[in-house]
């Protein structure tokens, strides 16, 4: 097949959460109304491939395609049991058909963006821009934005430690009634670490009917089965003597303050998890992809050098911190967040992990953590 090639002013590559965010930022913004947008994925975004969950004061923006909100979570350790009142917090979640056709709608009234369901193959800089390269076409465009991870960035260094926040959760519908769903359970701490961070997360829509995901921060994989026969041992645990699996969600997020920023060029910029929009420490990404689309949209009304968004504040600091403490003790993640939830209100905790806190919230926050280890990284990296 002969490839042809055409210009746009904007192609994003990758039609995941920071993608679509960013063309729908694109088009909602006037600034930007004459700008021709290429939208580029290897699938056509039209099933329930993953679920993304925040919490929020107010989320009136994604109100529409919100499927389920928590007034209250429930933290389990060791030494600390309890069912936290959010007070004026919501934790929301949202699946990610909802998300991926509220966004289109979008985007297809907007007449500016261009969808193409190709395989991302390559790109090339040029003195105009960048060229890009699918197994259809060429692409030119002024600028381009792209989310694709290459494999081997993070494998190929040795300077940044790199955990793996990885799961499988299994929504389930069980004969008993064995949730409660007015409270998601944040973290269970109480099934066995086997020298790792493991937790249960459960998010209940109905007293029959939940999210049941087992998830780990480690720096290796599991087998399947592994994953399977803990959820299988927690749900016996709960009394659910038989459910149904309906559906099943899998997933590894890179836990690093590895700064991706560094592979940015005048043309080229990398988002979402590429370009550093995860929370290293937590794996967290809705909520930093909200804050990082807005901060580039507004960069975008006044630079046109990439190379000039910086994303280094103080949080890759305290993640550089507590990602070294638990690349070293890796056994110690459930001790760690059980004092940070045991010592302090979750409001504050939800704004330190959403990099919103003050100084002082933030000293308050490292403050209440074991002490001895910290101590140990902090004149490590320093």
């Amino acid at each position: 097949m002969q490839k042809t090639s055409l210009h746009f002013d904007y192609i994003i590559l990758g039609a995941g959460l920071s993608g679509l965010m960013l063309a729908k930022s694109l088009v909602s913004d006037p600034y930007f109304s004459d700008k021709s947008i290429l939208l580029i994925d290897k699938s056509e975004k039209n099933k329930n491939d993953r679920t993304w969950c925040f919490w929020s004061e107010n989320s009136h923006n994604w109100d529409a395609v919100i499927s389920k909100q928590w007034n209250k979570i429930r933290f389990k350790g060791s030494a600390f049991d309890a069912e936290i009142p959010l007070k004026e917090y919501s934790y929301n979640k949202i699946e990610g058909i909802n998300f991926y056709n509220s966004v289109f709608e979008i985007l297809r009234a907007s007449k500016q963006v261009t969808f193409k369901t190709e395989n991302f193959q390559d790109l090339t800089e040029t003195k105009q821009g960048v060229e890009v390269t699918t197994d259809q076409n060429t692409y030119t465009a002024s600028k381009v934005f792209s989310s694709i991870l290459p494999p081997k960035r993070l494998k190929n260094q040795k300077a940044f430690p790199v955990l793996q926040q990885h799961f499988i959760g299994w929504e389930v519908k069980t004969q008993e009634s064995v949730f409660n769903p007015e409270v998601a359970t944040f973290m269970d701490f109480s099934i066995k670490q086997n020298g790792n961070t493991r937790f249960m997360y459960v998010l209940p829509t109905a007293k029959n009917q939940a999210l049941v995901e087992y998830t780990l921060f480690s720096e290796h994989l599991l087998p399947k089965a592994e994953y399977e026969a803990a959820i299988e041992d927690y749900m016996e645990g709960l009394g659910a003597s038989q459910y149904e699996v309906t559906a099943v969600e899998q997933g590894s997020i890179p836990m690093t303050a590895y700064p991706f920023e560094q592979h940015n060029t005048k043309s080229l910029l990398h988002i979402g998890t590429a370009g550093g929009w995860t929370r290293g420490s937590t794996g967290y990404t809705f909520s930093y992809t909200v804050k990082r689309t807005a901060e580039l949209i507004r960069f975008l009304k006044r630079e046109s050098d990439f190379r000039k968004l910086s994303l280094n504040d103080r949080y890759r600091w305290y993640d550089k911190l507590f990602l070294d403490v638990l690349y070293r003790n890796n056994d110690q993640g459930a001790a760690l967040f059980t004092q940070m939830f045991k010592k302090n209100a979750i409001a504050k905790i939800f704004k330190f992990l959403d990099g919103t806190s003050t100084l002082k919230e933030d000293l308050q926050i490292i403050w209440s953590l074991p002490k001895k280890e910290f101590i140990k990284s902090f004149w490590g990296l320093k």
